[in-house]
């Protein structure tokens, strides 16, 4: 279910949706198009904390636009989303929800990009619910409980406690659920190879303070043909960490897997 609330903005149009997931839950998205119909859509998946208002998830979206239109959105409970997050289990049944609404929208090629928390439900998502034309996975974690990093001890501890989940929700707009995974979803990794015959690209960053590069190893070297793996000097951690020129190889790359069919009428 959804409602389409549409807010024209010189170039490109944006529609703001609000769609349900199968378990109940409501999805704020917006959706960026180009003035001429397009059967060609990028979703871009945030990390956790993450949002489509950030300006660097809207700098990817406006970079990506001439590959084909771009939806953003925020998983449940981000900022104006509801539920509350599960940090990655949950969270594929958001992107399906926002899948789902594209193709009921008229788009037939359909790629997810996600950074991160992000990376991890599109990869999940392409194995479990598939329907998608390309996965791009950006800075994800190949497993479930990793604490090498002081990052990562840190995000841990955080969620973890009731007074992390208040943090969160106080300064960052994220609203934690306080249950524990039962059971605990497969890992990256573990489904990765399921995402074929859909062509996989694996980005991490060299200098990543949350996950080094052999997550991204692990999930490249568990993934079937085709796929693609790229290592980029000095990159931190997801979102923040994308320059333009790595959005140039992006538009590159996905523009290369997303056959552009006629445009209807």
């Amino acid at each position: 279910m959804s409602d389409a609330i549409d807010h024209s903005i010189a170039q490109p149009q944006e529609n703001r949706f609000w769609l349900t997931t199968s378990d109940g839950v409501g999805i704020d998205a917006v959706l960026l198009r180009a003035a001429a119909p397009r059967t060609t859509v990028v979703v871009l998946a945030n990390g956790f904390t993450g949002t489509y208002r950030s300006p660097h998830t809207r700098a990817v979206a406006q970079g990506l636009l001439s590959v084909g239109d771009v939806m953003t959105f925020d998983f449940r409970g981000h900022h104006g989303s509801g539920g509350r997050s599960t940090v990655g289990d949950a969270e594929i049944h958001d992107l399906e929800a926002v899948v789902g609404r594209l193709r009921a929208l008229g788009y037939t090629h359909i790629a997810t990009l996600g950074f991160s928390m992000g990376a991890a439900v599109a990869i999940r998502h392409a194995a479990i619910f598939g329907g998608v034309s390309a996965v791009v996975s950006v800075s994800a974690p190949s497993r479930w409980y990793y604490r090498g990093t002081r990052s990562m001890r840190l995000l841990t501890f955080g969620v973890g406690r009731s007074f992390g989940r208040a943090f969160l929700r106080r300064f960052r707009k994220v609203r934690v659920t306080d249950q524990r995974w039962n059971p605990t979803p497969a890992e990256p990794r573990e489904v990765a190879g399921e995402v074929a015959p859909v062509p996989l690209l694996v980005v991490h960053g060299d200098t990543d303070s949350y996950f080094p590069v052999s997550h991204a190893a692990s999930i490249h070297d568990a993934a079937r043909e085709p796929k693609d793996l790229w290592i980029i000097p000095g990159m931190g951690h997801a979102e923040r960490a994308v320059t333009p020129q790595l959005v140039d190889r992006l538009r590159v790359w996905l523009g290369e897997r997303l056959p552009q069919p006629e445009q209807p009428g």
